[in-house]
């Protein structure tokens, strides 16, 4: 028996910074992720400091973050 075509994805993956449990869909050749657009800067700060993928919502909230005008 299948899912509902509209039924939500199973977690496959959870999130290194807020344990959240997430459907990382890069091995099927389309995730959520790849739809949003990072700094090279912020990218390469997310290597270095995560060995996985995270959340949608993570990497949304750490987009925002960066985009953001530094507080004076």
């Amino acid at each position: 028996m299948s899912a509902p075509a509209d039924a939500a994805p199973t977690p496959n993956e959870h999130c290194p910074r807020c344990g959240g449990g997430f459907h990382c869909g890069a091995a099927e050749a389309h995730c959520d992720c790849f739809e949003l657009q990072l700094s090279p800067a912020l990218r390469q700060q997310l290597a270095a400091q995560y060995s996985s993928c995270l959340c949608l919502r993570c990497l949304k909230e750490l987009a925002a973050a960066a985009a953001a005008p530094a507080a004076d």
